[in-house]
């Protein structure tokens, strides 16, 4: 044997600079060892063989040749991998590790700190390639590894197997699809002293958004167990989101996601003797303590998340982590952690329009939502509980749509519905989810037939056309960076914490409406009197559903407030530290008596888009306390999440008495006017709001025009009559000069004005209207914005150029 080869490497002696010596994985162990357990991130201890190990043992075994040979006899199409890849693990398992080997990795075992039993300690055996986690490949489970090793044999053993999962048929695929020679990738194995996960938790971390690129966020996965549950995708863990630029602040929590998991089940170590043959490890169900239960507290959120911070800040890219909690000590480790290779190599500050160029037959029409086109196979559903029929990428065709048809929605290439408008929940989703949808299409149900293959084109303007066959068009991708700063703010309305994280490369001013009614329909979707009197719920299935959904939470109101502050969050967090406006609830008395247990409290009115709604419901007995929880979410996602760009609005306004109760109420929540920063809007879309504007503008900060009610209730027009919808238009003179004279008198008391209807987006030259007339924001929906956006960069160019004051006045 050759003595000047180096064969073991203790991990602490590791960095960067080794991945050639020891493979990515063990390289990255070391840097962290070497470089950050001063920061208070914890590795666990170790050692790991050398690549110039692997080869001796290959030559020791004089192995190269044969398996060169066997290789060379994979087909091109590898209909024989499966016998390929057995011959030559057989050769790798049939082969005896070279003594000088044995010798120092038994050295080296006997050596490790911690815990030991009388056969040893108990360690983590892991495979790291030498071409393992570079920036253009990533082995990531390819490579086999092995837990909960214990004894000199065993271990023995499980390193002998991990140089043979070298040449798994997944990994030989892997090189010959990637451009890898075989016999040029070495294995190193690392070998850790084992995390106790199997009496804790486990899972992976992420420090950019995995869906949408979002880099200013930590994504943290976690199960009860050993972490193999949620690197296989074995289960539905908890979720964790994270927003870094706050975590700074010790007197913060800002996290802004905090789902409740199944976690059905768990992996345990197997009752054995820890030889690798056997089975090491094994799957048991969890009790319902433990799937009512976050696997995580927020102090040990918090804390992985800066460690996220940490690495990602030492390694100078975003990061893949795996982590772990120990059930004996409590104590969390970081047992990998490797360059994440998905978002962070995607294109940024580029955004994609669509151009039809020829079609098949038109089937049908409606009104257009977004500005995309896709094609897909017709899938109508009746019911959301056809969910299991939907195949991803099929195009959902349905009469209408409610929050329980969202999980479908997320997998539509594109969504048809028969009825609705823009304002429906169809319309409102899609938009969010960049899906291009037609809504109103009648007959949709009976014209449109399953399995056919159709277009859906929103890219041509307001009417929305559905094309038989898969049409050609092209998609021209804009550079954001190019789109100049306006005076005029132009801001996003967003409903959706989900998808809200999507948009936030697009250069808007902030958030102009966010929909807190739309993160209680679809996230708690309990009406909030139900959790305060349960008393009052007299349906079964409706308990039974508000007990599901607030499991986890000793108080069920507790349920209410902490979803809705972590959805406003997430919301507030995308444009941070740019203003998001709220919009407090603003449901119709028959829209809450839709929510689960909502019935009990809801008078049945005649016409409720006039009824009990907004502001009124805020100050009087039979909401009161529901108000109240809405108000502790505001102060929670402020104060304690950290998100004082939040700024309040107050929808419905009827009167300046009616604003001085509502006021009233929320000093007695702790949400005081001007005290830290807090500033409250109220919506203009009464013509008292406008006929009272100096009033209003003593007790408010800020006006957001809504055109949709305004215009409704000028004309007298039912804005949801598909009889009347030609009669219903924002550009009327009358809406026109209502708004103008809003403008004027808050321009007179310096009040912030803004809109958050579609009509800008729909109508350039009401958009043009706004900017003349001096309106401080527009905000528009995210499919609208870049176009929006132009127009207003146009306007202003042209009201700046010389001479353009002087014909304004002729």
């Amino acid at each position: 044997m050759n003595e000047s080869i180096e064969r073991i490497r203790r991990l602490a002696d590791l960095g960067r600079a080794d991945t050639a010596l020891v493979g990515g994985k063990n390289a990255s162990l070391g840097e962290m060892i070497r470089n950050l357990t001063q920061a208070g991130i914890r590795v666990p201890d170790g050692f790991a063989t050398t690549a110039d190990a692997y080869r001796e043992f290959i030559a020791h075994n004089d192995l190269e040749v044969p398996m060169t040979e066997k290789l060379a006899e994979l087909a091109p199409d590898q209909r024989n991998l499966a016998g390929i890849g057995e011959a030559v693990r057989a050769m790798i398992l049939d082969g005896e590790l070279q003594p000088p080997l044995v010798e120092e990795v038994l050295a080296a075992y006997r050596g490790l700190p911690g815990r030991r039993s009388r056969r040893g300690a108990s360690v983590a055996v892991r495979s790291s390639a030498t071409a393992e986690d570079l920036p253009e490949a990533s082995f990531a489970g390819q490579l086999d590894s092995f837990l909960n090793v214990r004894g000199e044999a065993a271990l023995l053993d499980a390193i002998k197997r991990c140089f043979a999962s070298l040449f798994t048929d997944r990994a030989i695929i892997y090189r010959q699809n990637n451009g890898f020679e075989h016999m040029q990738v070495a294995l190193s194995v690392g070998v850790q002293i084992m995390v106790r996960a199997d009496k804790g938790g486990a899972g992976v971390m992420f420090s950019i958004d995995t869906e949408t690129g979002f880099p200013r966020s930590v994504m943290i996965d976690a199960a009860w167990g050993l972490g193999e549950t949620v690197v296989q995708g074995m289960l539905e863990p908890d979720r964790y989101a994270v927003f870094k630029p706050l975590l700074n602040d010790a007197s913060l929590t800002p996290i802004i996601e905090k789902a409740l998991g199944a976690k059905a089940q768990k992996m345990v170590y197997a009752r054995g003797r820890g030889d690798v043959g056997e089975a090491t490890s094994r799957l048991v169900k969890t009790s319902r303590k433990e799937r009512d239960a976050y696997v995580l507290t927020e102090e040990e959120i918090l804390t992985l998340a800066r460690w996220a911070c940490a690495i990602e800040d030492h390694y100078g890219q975003p990061m893949d982590m795996e982590w772990a909690r120990d059930g004996e000590d409590d104590a969390l480790y970081i047992v990998q952690a490797r360059p994440e290779t998905v978002q962070s190599r995607r294109e940024r500050g580029r955004f994609r329009r669509y151009h039809l160029k020829s079609t098949g037959k038109q089937l049908l029409s409606g009104q257009a939502i977004g500005d995309a086109i896709a094609s897909g196979h017709v899938c109508r559903l009746g019911s959301a509980a056809e969910i299991d029929r939907f195949k991803p990428g099929s195009v959902l065709v349905t009469g209408n749509t409610g929050p329980d048809w969202v999980p479908i929605m997320k997998r539509a290439a594109a969504i048809v519905t028969e009825h609705g408008g823009r304002t429906s929940h169809a319309a409102i989703v899609s938009r969010e989810l960049g899906l291009p949808a037609v809504v109103g299409a009648e007959g949709a149900m009976s014209v449109l037939k399953d399995g056919a293959e159709i277009t859906v084109s929103c890219a041509e303007g307001a009417t929305g056309c559905v094309y038989e066959g898969t049409a050609d068009f092209d998609i021209e991708d804009i550079d954001l960076g190019s789109i100049a700063q306006t005076r005029t703010r132009v801001m996003l309305n967003l409903a959706n914490p989900a998808a809200a994280l999507q948009w936030w490369q697009l250069p808007a001013d902030g958030v102009g409406l966010a929909r807190m009614e739309f993160i209680i329909g679809n996230a708690i979707q309990v009406h909030p009197m139900a959790l305060l009197k349960p008393e009052a719920v007299t349906e079964r299935k409706a308990l039974r559903q508000i007990q599901t959904l607030t499991r986890g939470f000793d108080d069920p109101a507790d349920y209410f407030v902490d979803t809705l502050a972590r959805g406003l969050a997430r919301i507030a967090a995308v444009f941070h530290p740019l203003p998001t406006i709220v919009r407090m609830s603003d449901f119709k008395t028959n829209e809450y008596a839709e929510l689960i247990g909502g019935a009990a409290f809801e008078p049945d009115e005649e016409n409720p888009m006039l009824g009990w709604r907004g502001a009124s419901r805020y100050y009087s007995a039979g909401y009161r306390e529901g108000f109240a929880l809405e108000c502790r979410a505001i102060r929670q996602a402020r104060e304690e999440l950290g998100f004082t760009n939040i700024v309040i609005m107050i929808p419905f306004c009827r009167s300046p008495d009616e604003a001085d109760q509502v006021l009233g109420v929320l000093a007695d929540n702790g949400l005081i006017r001007g005290r830290d920063g807090l500033e409250v809007y109220v919506m203009a879309e009464l013509p008292a709001n406008v006929l009272l504007a100096t009033e209003f503008a003593e007790r408010f900060d800020g006006f957001s025009i809504g055109s949709n009610d305004l215009t409704q209730l000028i004309l007298g027009v039912d804005r949801d009559s598909e009889l009347l919808s030609t009669v219903f238009d924002e550009r009327n003179p009358a809406v026109m000069k209502a708004i103008a004279q809003l403008l004027a008198a808050a321009r007179e008391s310096r009040t912030h004005t803004g809109l958050c209807g579609q009509a800008p987006s729909d109508h350039p030259e009401f958009a043009r209207f706004l900017v003349e007339h001096g309106i401080d924001s527009i905000s528009v929906t995210p499919d609208s914005f870049v176009s929006v956006k132009q127009v207003v960069i146009d306007i202003e160019r042209e009201l700046d150029a010389p001479g353009a004051a002087a014909d304004a006045d002729r």
